[in-house]
């Protein structure tokens, strides 16, 4: 099993590689919100909720790439560069976008992954940058590309940065500035993640992406929440932001459905948890048939 410290060596191994370059890391997945975990808890911030579920291991690293890197590629090299001198690999059939480094003696265990992506298809009209439903592809080639996420539109609003401190792979102690997503945005991924998921035994059936939309809810400062509501207005006519209502009354508007099971059966689930208030709040944050209720104002 992958430790936190182990992913966030690798991640500074990255950040060095590419220090004084215009590349900066948005940290999207389950390490981002161990980031945004540990940054409110640190702080002392007042949250959503008062009560957390244990932290989730995980072995990917989620590096969000600004679209204007992919648009102007060739401020991407130093990063193509760097992770395959960093020992990674591609990993067949997501080439260019994913990348495995083997755990020791080349095993699957302990074996990092990361996953390079980006901002939706929109983002790209009217570029060089040649994409579809699975790829952005720089123009010219750098040698990597970048995974669409179009549910992640107002992926560069809200941005909070963060410095990551700890110790290079060499040992020597090392810090650089990232930026984590705001609420609104991740959450909105994780419920796309979880439809996607639910019935992938690989990926435990969508549980450990249930019982992270809790989290990402839980961990949500007031002035944050304050935001959202915000961007949930201004964004509520977007596709994804309706099926994002859809998906929230179908699989958590009561304890009873298939989210919030899923939610209770992860192994980083505690009884403590508030789940009410949960079902509640995102209930808020992504209401069913917001489409309607714009146009009805």
């Amino acid at each position: 099993m992958i430790m936190i410290t182990q992913l966030q060596t690798a991640l500074l191994d990255l950040l060095y590689s590419v220090q004084d370059t215009d590349i900066k890391f948005i940290i999207g997945g389950g390490f981002g919100i161990y980031l945004k975990t540990e940054l409110v808890r640190q702080r002392g911030l007042r949250t959503l909720f008062q009560e957390w579920p244990k932290v989730r291991s995980t072995n990917d690293l989620d590096l969000f790439l600004r679209p204007e890197l992919l648009i102007d590629s060739v401020k991407l090299k130093p990063l193509s560069e760097a992770i395959f001198r960093l020992g990674y690999r591609v990993i067949p059939g997501a080439e260019k976008y994913q990348f495995v480094k083997p755990g020791p003696g080349g095993a699957d265990a302990g074996s990092i992954k990361i996953d390079i992506l980006t901002g939706p298809q929109s983002h790209f009209a009217g570029t060089r940058v040649k994409v579809d439903a699975r790829r952005a592809r720089p123009n010219p080639s750098v040698g990597m590309h970048a995974h669409p996420v179009n549910e992640a539109s107002t992926l560069e609003k809200g941005l909070l940065p963060e410095t990551v401190a700890g110790n290079l792979s060499s040992g020597e102690a090392w810090q650089a500035e990232v930026f984590l997503p705001h609420p609104y945005t991740l959450s909105m991924m994780k419920l796309f993640a979880f439809k996607d998921r639910l019935n992938d035994t690989n990926k435990e059936f969508g549980r450990y992406h249930a019982l992270d939309i809790y989290t990402i809810l839980a961990t949500t400062t007031e002035a944050e929440w304050g935001h959202a509501l915000e961007m949930r207005d201004q964004h509520r006519n977007e596709p994804s932001v309706i099926e994002a209502g859809d998906l929230v009354a179908k699989y958590f508007s009561s304890l009873e459905c298939l989210g919030m099971i899923r939610l209770r059966e992860s192994r980083y689930y505690r009884p403590e948890l508030q789940l009410i208030d949960f079902i509640s709040a995102l209930q808020e944050l992504f209401p069913a048939g917001a489409k309607t209720t714009a146009q009805e104002k």
